[in-house]
């Protein structure tokens, strides 16, 4: 006798999320298409093995693999445009002040080469080079507030250099290759369209020791706080000071005058980690830049003004950043020389934040489960995995709305942390939340919360088979 499975998860939606999707009905042309989102947000959220279009249609109620694709591949809807209002809905629950948009990319593991951008290369999953799409994304991150902002996909240059494989997958033609700090850029400038607020941008070294993405946000007055490599190359001011008093050498001869450069460029270029660790043991400070589930988050940290080396270019004068506590971390700061040591560190730990977004999206509502083929369509599932995460960390007690000092004064003390922050509790589920759906406890931006075994609760039902 064939055993059919049944579904696991009730048709009746969670009143919560649908009071939630009901603004978004402006987007689609048929009230149907807002009640395949539902069920389809639904699905993401349930305790379900597999979340790929036909995982979550086989266990949601009311939802069939055909309805998916019908809204994620055929449907008429812009999924920029519902993007823009859920930001529109994120930024008027944000904290006034001190925002910084944190960038990075992440790859999702795929069989085969049919899925839009598939290529072997770094999956930051597994560790390696690996067959896998990948993404680009924004975060908007304050001391008390995070959440998903922007994303875009990384199209490889044998994709974009295929004309067969991209008529397959329905690549616009005005879709050219970029690399991935221009494609942050493009999210950053995207960003600053869309009004969030934000003054600061912080990266992994991926992007720090990019040069010309260094050079673009100076050139767009933002200031930054990145990640960068242990060999990162630095001219110390006085040694360039030094240089550029020299004097050029004297023309020997009559004939084409030969180049020499500008003397500042020959001031020797250092790596980071060899200047810091040649600093005096009092030179690093203890700092302690916010409380974790665990207790205060404390190591010791340094940081020395010089100017970062283009090759045979002297780049502008910035923080080189140092940190210590069994691994050594260097960072790349363009903000001011009065800036103090406590704020540098608390900047340049926010952007573990995006990181638990990913940890969500994949670990809670299976962000790397759909293979999308088409472009349109693997933008659309972004739109609605960054909907489904956007919803999850608004059901979290909010801070109220204060307004943050841009530069907060640094702590004398190491138990003191610069944002003092209270520990996230475990939210109540509602009564209309049907069985199979678990809600993760979210962190909102830096405040902590349980341990990863105690951050979600689960209504979980076994599976039923006849």
């Amino acid at each position: 006798m064939e055993r059919t499975q049944l579904p696991r998860v009730s048709p009746h939606p969670i009143p919560e999320l649908a009071k939630f999707l009901r603004p978004f009905r402006v987007h689609f042309y048929r009230v149907e298409s807002l009640q395949v989102l539902e069920r389809y947000t639904t699905g993401l959220l349930a305790d379900i093995e597999r979340k790929s279009g036909a995982g979550v249609a086989r266990a949601v109620a009311g939802l069939s693999e055909s309805a998916l694709y019908r809204l994620l591949a055929e449907s008429e809807w812009d999924a920029t445009a519902l993007n823009r209002q859920r930001m529109e809905m994120m930024l008027a629950q944000a904290v006034a002040g001190d925002g910084m948009l944190v960038i990075d990319d992440s790859g999702m593991p795929r069989q085969g080469d049919c899925c839009v951008g598939v290529a072997p290369q770094y999956c930051g999953q597994l560790g390696k080079i690996a067959n896998c799409q990948v993404v680009v994304t924004a975060d908007y991150v304050d001391p008390y507030f995070a959440w998903p902002a922007l994303g875009w996909l990384y199209l490889p240059e044998s994709w974009c250099q295929d004309p067969e494989r991209r008529q397959m997958a329905q690549i616009p033609p005005e879709i050219t290759f970029q690399t991935k700090p221009e494609i942050a850029l493009d999210l950053i400038d995207q960003a600053c369209l869309a009004g969030i607020p934000f003054n600061l941008v912080g990266a992994d070294s991926g992007y720090g020791d990019n040069p010309h993405f260094l050079d673009e946000l100076d050139r767009r007055h933002l200031g930054y706080v990145f990640g960068i490599a242990s060999d990162f190359g630095i001219r110390l001011p006085a040694e360039v000071a030094e240089a550029a008093a020299r004097p050029l050498p004297r023309k020997r001869k009559a004939g084409r005058p030969r180049h020499h450069p500008h003397p500042d460029q020959l001031a020797p270029v250092h790596r980071a980690e060899a200047i810091l660790a040649a600093q005096p043991e009092g030179a690093w400070q203890t700092i302690t830049w916010r409380m974790g589930s665990q207790g205060p988050l404390t190591k010791q940290f340094i940081a020395m003004r010089v100017n970062r080396s283009q090759g045979d270019v002297t780049g502008p004068e910035g923080w080189l950043i140092g940190e210590r506590a069994g691994e050594h971390k260097y960072y790349w700061s363009n903000l001011p020389a009065d800036t103090p040591l406590a704020r540098l560190a608390e900047l340049a730990h926010r952007r573990p934040c995006i990181e638990r977004t990913y940890q969500d999206g994949k670990g809670f509502t299976g962000w790397g489960s759909y293979p999308a083929r088409l472009w349109h369509s693997y933008h659309r599932h972004l739109a609605f995995e960054m909907l489904t995460l956007s919803w999850l960390i608004l059901q979290q007690p909010q801070p109220a709305k204060i307004e943050i000092a841009l530069e907060p004064k640094p702590t004398e003390n190491a138990d003191e942390p610069v944002f003092p922050l209270r520990p996230g509790t475990l939210p109540q589920r509602g009564a209309g939340t049907p069985p199979g759906v678990r809600i993760p406890v979210h962190r909102i931006g830096a405040l902590a919360g349980p341990n990863r075994s105690d951050r979600c609760l689960t209504a979980s039902q076994p599976s039923q088979t006849t």
